[in-house]
C-alpha cells in the first residue's frame, strides 16, 4: 500500500462558521464542496490539505477503554522557508501567540485555533543560526 498523503483532518469545533472563517482568514484556506452537503461537514482547504469541521457535541463521551478523551495532538502544515517566515509575521500581525521549536531537522511554530486545537507550521528548509521572528 502506498498513500499519497493526508487528505483531510476532521475537527470538532464549538462554532463551525467561526472556525471556518478563522482558517480562511488566518491560513488562507477556502471553502470546498459547498454544493455537496448542508454545512456538515464544512470542508475548507488549501492545495492538497483539507480540514473537515464538525459541530462539537456537548456531553460527548470517550469510547476508549482508558476513558481518556480522544483528541488530536496537533495538525502540522508544511511550508517552504519563505512562507514559514511569512506565517510568523502574519501571526504576529494578528496578535496570535506562537512558540518556535528547533527540531534539528526542521523548524516549527505552534499556535492554537479559536477552539484550542494546536496547529503547527513546519519547514525543512532551515539555515543554522536562523532566529525565529519575534512572537
Amino acid at each position: 500500500m502506498q498513500l499519497e498523503g493526508i487528505d483531510h483532518v476532521a475537527l470538532a469545533v464549538s462554532d463551525v462558521d467561526r472556525a471556518a472563517q478563522w482558517y480562511i482568514d488566518v491560513l488562507g484556506f477556502e471553502r470546498r464542496y459547498t454544493d455537496m452537503w448542508d454545512d456538515v461537514p464544512t470542508f475548507i482547504g488549501k492545495g492538497t490539505t483539507a480540514v473537515a469541521l464538525f459541530p462539537a457535541r456537548s456531553g460527548a463521551r470517550s469510547t476508549s477503554r482508558s476513558e481518556m478523551p480522544i483528541r488530536m495532538l496537533h495538525l502540522a502544515f508544511r511550508a517552504d522557508r519563505k512562507n514559514f517566515l511569512a506565517a510568523q509575521e502574519e501571526l504576529n500581525r494578528r496578535g496570535i501567540d506562537f512558540e518556535f521549536q528547533d527540531h534539528e531537522i526542521s523548524h516549527s511554530i505552534y499556535f492554537r485555533d479559536p477552539d484550542g486545537h494546536q496547529l503547527e507550521i513546519t519547514t525543512y528548509e532551515i539555515r543554522w543560526g536562523d532566529a525565529p521572528a519575534d512572537p
